[in-house]
């Protein structure tokens, strides 16, 4: 038998058994729909995971205190290339690294490992963070910064709000990776000069004034004094550290403790690794230095690409999960193709007897019955795919990221055949397997 003359032995089963056919296929519907979806959830978490971490570095490290010790709470940066952030256990205003090695460096305690004294408050300063430059090799750079919130006005807002304030020095932006929408980040100039200038976020800026050019040089109020925005950053989106550069209000680090803050801070500083590789190698020599001098002070670590690693398969192993489940559906839809292909070959034995007894092959009766399982789940597939698309809204209001794709819709198509193929098989070959004679008495 002719491939065509097949091909319309199937076309004539499948359109008078319309209904049959849906119902059949209704397994490898959902089966097609969940795989769609997964994937398309599975692309949108790791669009995701990068969105949250395009502002750190995989060798980005905080380091920051336990707040139930010490009562202190820690700013983590959103570092860049390599970075180690070092943050103080205390709110309290110790010396600093004052003394100590060289005649220039006081470290306190790092971890505080073995040690059951308390926790020992302490401050951080500008210039702790050259100390470690200069004693902890493998270092580019270093930053310090600290964070508050406060009372802004300005703008078209009719009432104050309350925003995140953060001290940072002028280096901070290029550490960070933080890009600029329009104006200038803070200067060096700013902070020496504790000038009341201020760097908006881009969410901050659109609440406040409406956009970041109305924003630019306009003025806004924090704790009642009038600041200049300098500058409005792009929209960078959120850090793992919980703080978003969207939403915070960027001051000079001098500006903020003589305005805003007082000396009751808790800095962090930040310390850029020369190489991303070695920045297990840094953290040793931070951690070394400040256990040395600061004895009674713990601090807690954390590095930037064990973050990543660790969002990345969470969402691998959802992904992972979900993918079983859809093919567990596709088993449970292909075993229900698999039996209706079985009760159709009981109620269509005469039917094969007189093919057979016509000249149709063992081969022909195998492609038949294989070709109908195949169109049917084919055609469950599509709907699968129609149906994905159709509740991608419903999903995306339960604020998961969905991202479909072209390839997730063509392999949802693929697998949908694929299971009709494999389940359709084995009736198949037991339509061809008939004999004539016996086909043609059966009842």
């Amino acid at each position: 038998m002719r491939l065509s003359e097949i091909l319309r032995l199937v076309w004539l089963n499948l359109s008078q058994n319309k209904f049959k056919v849906i119902l059949t296929s209704i397994g490898i519907v959902v089966g097609s729909a969940t795989i769609m979806l997964v994937l398309a959830i599975g692309t949108g978490g790791k669009e995701e995971v990068a969105e949250q971490f395009k502002n750190l570095n995989a060798g980005a490290i905080d380091i920051s205190c336990d707040s139930s010790d010490s009562g202190g709470f820690s700013f983590e940066m959103p570092g860049g290339g390599g970075s180690v952030t070092v943050t103080n256990m205390g709110g309290g205003s110790g010396g600093g690294m004052s003394g100590g090695r060289g005649g220039g460096m006081d470290f306190g305690g790092f971890f505080g490992f073995g040690q059951e004294e308390e926790s020992e408050a302490v401050t951080l300063t500008c210039e702790d963070g050259d100390d470690l430059a200069t004693f902890v090799s493998g270092i580019s750079a270093t930053t310090i910064s600290y964070s508050t919130t406060a009372s802004v006005e300005g703008g078209d807002m009719t009432s104050a709000s309350y925003y995140t304030i953060a001290g940072v020095e002028d280096n901070y932006a290029a550490i960070s990776n933080l890009e600029m929408a329009i104006g200038d980040f803070l200067t060096e100039e700013n902070n020496e000069s504790k000038e009341k200038v201020c760097v908006l976020g881009a969410t901050v800026a659109k609440e406040i004034f409406g956009s970041a050019y109305d924003a630019y040089d306009g003025i806004v109020y924090i704790d009642g004094r009038p600041y200049i925005v300098s500058g409005v950053l792009s929209e960078m989106g959120t850090v793992a550290s919980g703080i978003s550069p969207d939403t915070a209000i960027y001051v000079p680090y001098e500006t903020g403790i003589k305005y805003i803050t007082g000396t009751s801070i808790s800095p962090t500083i930040t310390v850029v690794a020369e190489d991303v590789n070695q920045v297990d190698t840094v953290m040793t020599g931070v951690e070394s230095a400040l256990k040395e001098s600061y004895p009674n002070t713990t601090f807690t670590i954390s590095d930037a690409g064990s973050k990543m690693e660790a969002a990345s398969a969470s969402n691998e192993t959802l992904t992972l999960l979900l993918i079983s489940m859809a093919v567990i559906v596709f088993i449970v839809g292909g075993i229900g193709i698999m039996n209706v292909l079985f009760v159709s070959i009981k109620e269509r034995t005469n039917e094969i007897g007189i093919l057979k007894a016509l000249g149709c092959s063992r081969k022909d009766i195998l492609l038949e019955f294989l070709l109908e399982a195949s169109f049917t789940s084919l055609v469950g597939a599509i709907l699968g795919v129609l149906v994905a698309l159709g509740i991608t809204p419903f999903v995306q209001l339960f604020n998961v990221r969905v991202s479909l794709s072209v390839q997730g819709a063509v392999l949802s198509l693929l697998f949908g055949v694929f299971t009709g193929s494999i389940f359709g098989f084995y009736p198949a070959y037991k339509a061809s397997r008939l004999i004539p004679v016996e086909a043609l008495n059966q009842e």
